[in-house]
């Protein structure tokens, strides 16, 4: 063989051997792309299916989730948010009784606390304090705590197995403020609309529901150090048949766009 020939099959040899090795290199490549493609599909499988969930809710939560819902649905396409409102004392004799149901958020940490048992793990998702509710205009001047002792005065409360009675309870032992209400309610909703109505000279709400009010009633402020802060904790229910979904609703709370359309309605961050 002459040494023009060999040169030209060695030349051949070193390019089939370097076509090779780029083959094999593009080989090893193909293996990170198809996890690549596994792991986004593996991400894509993470967002929960459509589902129909029920959300049972504190009352005063009423207006700002139908707000948060509204704006879940449209983010996850299929997917239908039905709330139960009702004080939270309520709510938990539901859970407790089976009612059919994906999540629970709660007015209070104690009565969520009661409910281990029957939910997962549970999240704070916002705050809220309370304000002294006055009939319209304000007759009586009422402009302190110390002013519902007057009993000239119509003063509602909610019931002391409610959160918002807890609270108003809690603030008034506090600053050794007695008060004889004229009836004691099942939900803040309920004391609100004895003051819009005129049943009542004033109640203590929270701050969120005494703004939905507008000039319904006015708003008489409590300082801080006489107040006390309510927490909304938000947790799935174990009984749920769309565990996913609800845990998906229960982590959305928590989210920047949530997060927003809570504190607009006047709640606190949690």
């Amino acid at each position: 063989m002459s040494p023009i020939t060999t040169r030209r099959v060695t030349t051949t040899a070193l390019a089939a051997t370097l076509l090779a090795a780029l083959t094999a290199c593009g080989g090893g490549e193909d293996k990170p792309a198809a996890s690549a493609t596994g792991s986004g599909s593996a991400s894509a499988s993470a967002e929960p299916k459509a589902a129909n969930l029920t959300v049972l809710a504190a009352s005063s939560l009423t207006d700002v989730f139908k707000t948060a819902g509204a704006a879940y649905e449209k983010a996850h396409p299929g997917t239908k948010v039905t709330f139960s409102f009702a004080g939270s004392q309520e709510l938990a004799a539901q859970v407790k009784q089976g009612a059919p149901a994906d999540a629970l958020v709660t007015a209070d940490t104690k009565t969520m606390d009661g409910l281990k048992a029957e939910t997962g793990d549970a999240t704070v998702i916002a705050k809220n304090r309370l304000v002294i509710a006055a009939g319209k205009d304000n007759p009586f001047k009422i402009d302190e705590l110390k002013d519902l002792a007057d009993t000239k005065i119509k003063v509602v409360l909610a019931a002391p197995e409610v959160p918002v009675g807890r609270y108003s309870k809690q603030i008034l032992d506090a600053q050794k403020i007695e008060v004889k209400p004229v009836s004691q309610e099942p939900n803040v909703r309920a004391v609100l609309s004895k003051v819009e109505l005129g049943e009542a000279d004033a109640g203590l709400v929270y701050k969120t529901d005494s703004a939905k009010s507008g000039d319904k009633v006015v708003s008489v402020e409590i300082p801080d150090d006489q107040n006390a802060v309510a927490s909304y904790p938000a947790a799935t229910l174990k009984q749920s048949k769309n565990t996913e979904a609800a845990a998906a609703f229960v982590a959305w709370l928590s989210t920047p766009e949530a997060q927003k359309i809570l504190q607009d309605a006047g709640f606190q961050k949690p």
